[in-house]
């Protein structure tokens, strides 16, 4: 194609924005709307993602060791438990660490330090941190086979609780984005439609002097993708300055229940280009598919 073509059809593509303008601004707003609610559903998810993670990191499991071991025995252990798959840290708590622990803790009713300082009952233990919360039991289960081990304590229900959680949010984040697509696709495919028949005599009559189809679609294609990059940037610039401001609040307005959540949401610096870049390629392919099944329908006139 001939660049004086290109610019030709070009300038065939946004005449049509602007000659079907209540159709076209129709379209942008319902993809803007989609946009916007795959955005949210997208920073849900990455927050939810996020919690999980750091409550994984705050709740420890407990290794606990048989008592009697010899130095040798502990040795070995520790470097079974360093080296089973997901631990990423690991503490090691002698049983004088436990009683001082202890007996700091209940200084002001009565001093466990010196009537348990010749007779400890505490055992050592590791403070063991794995890497996904979701791997927990499956963990647990091999520093339980480690020789030298007593017990396992580990918060088990806890993260059956949020990564159950977190499957659904994220099941359901996936749903509305598929169902999002599909209602902007349609929404896209009627637009075209109802422009390719209100210019059906303009196309046969380009079909009888010997245009291309690819001649005929490729203006409808260029209206398509423009009004998918425009949904994208305006989506772009909402998400990202609402997802923005939410930050700053939730920084200035600390409370007891977002400490919990480790006190801050997911970065925008982390995030941003995940949903323009997302978006951009969303409204092209969603515009790309919307323009080519709908022109395939009008051109054997």
């Amino acid at each position: 194609m001939r660049f004086s073509s290109f610019t030709y059809l070009v300038r065939q593509g946004l005449h049509n924005m602007r000659a079907n303008r209540l159709m076209t601004f129709a379209s942008m707003g319902v993809l803007t709307v989609c946009m916007i609610l795959i955005g949210v559903a997208y920073l849900l998810g990455a927050n939810v993602d996020a919690i999980v993670e750091y409550i994984g990191e705050q709740n420890e499991t407990i290794v606990y060791l048989q008592d009697g071991l010899t130095d040798e025995q502990i040795a070995n252990a520790d470097a079974a438990i360093r080296a089973t798959p997901g631990v990423i840290s690991v503490t090691y708590v002698s049983p004088e660490d436990v009683l001082a622990n202890y007996s700091s803790m209940l200084d002001e009713y009565a001093n466990m330090y010196e009537a348990f300082a010749n007779d400890n009952p505490f055992s050592a233990n590791y403070r063991v941190v794995i890497d996904d919360i979701s791997r927990l039991q499956e963990v647990s289960s091999q520093l339980s086979q480690i020789e030298g081990v007593d017990e396992v304590s580990a918060p088990l229900e806890l993260s059956r609780t949020f990564t159950s959680i977190q499957r659904v949010i994220n099941y359901a984040s996936y749903g509305l984005v598929a169902v999002l697509a599909i209602v902007s696709i349609v929404v896209i495919n009627n637009t075209i439609r109802i422009t390719v028949f209100a210019r059906r005599k303009e196309i046969a009559i380009m079909k009888l002097v010997g245009a291309t189809n690819g001649f005929i679609r490729f203006p409808f294609f260029v209206e398509g993708t423009t009004s998918g990059l425009i949904s994208a940037a305006i989506s772009s610039g909402i998400v990202c300055g609402a997802y923005y401001a939410l930050c700053r609040w939730y920084t200035e307005n600390p409370s007891t229940f977002s400490q919990m959540f480790g006190g801050q949401l997911v970065p925008l610096s982390s995030v941003w280009y995940y949903i323009v870049i997302g978006f951009v390629l969303l409204g092209f392919v969603l515009c790309g598919i919307g323009t080519a099944t709908s022109i395939r329908k009008h051109l054997n006139v």
